[in-house]
């Protein structure tokens, strides 16, 4: 919590929230999880969705230098998928291209079906991230994400 005391409150309020629940991912503690996801889905859903879509960005492209294309996609979709139907048996993949594809600038939500509720948004986000980090720490992803947004706002 302190380390993000210098945030706006939003912006606090979804880090913590974020934080807790990859590293309650990261555990596979399901008990912690869902405590963490329902924090993280009771945020402002359009700026965690930003902030996380933007962490998951960063984190791709980080395991990705040379560039992403769909083999990479699937295969980080695959994983993500394969790592948590061992402790979440409602994950879904539909979410999980959905929030890959959106944070890489690929999804278009026009003529699809309604974007995932804030809960599964939440908890697929959370698994996608914990998936791509490996041993790579969340809160220096999330720094990233939280200065490109500020610069990308001040920009604007």
């Amino acid at each position: 919590m302190n380390e993000w005391r210098h945030l706006p409150p939003t912006a606090r309020g979804i880090a913590v929230a974020a934080s807790g629940a990859v590293e309650a991912a990261r555990a596979k503690d399901a008990e912690a999880f869902d405590e963490a996801v329902e924090a993280l889905a009771a945020q402002d859903q359009e700026r965690s969705g930003l902030v996380l879509g933007a962490v998951t960005r960063l984190l791709v492209e980080a395991s990705h230098q040379d560039g992403v294309d769909s083999d990479d996609v699937r295969a980080v979709l695959a994983h993500c998928v394969r790592e948590a139907m061992t402790w979440q048996a409602e994950v879904d993949p539909q979410v999980v291209l959905v929030l890959l594809a959106g944070a890489l600038g690929v999804y278009d939500p026009e003529g699809e079906d309604a974007p995932p509720k804030a809960t599964a948004q939440a908890r697929h986000s959370a698994l996608l991230i914990a998936s791509l980090l490996g041993t790579r720490p969340f809160a220096e992803y999330l720094a990233f994400a939280f200065g490109e947004i500020s610069r990308a706002e001040h920009h604007d």
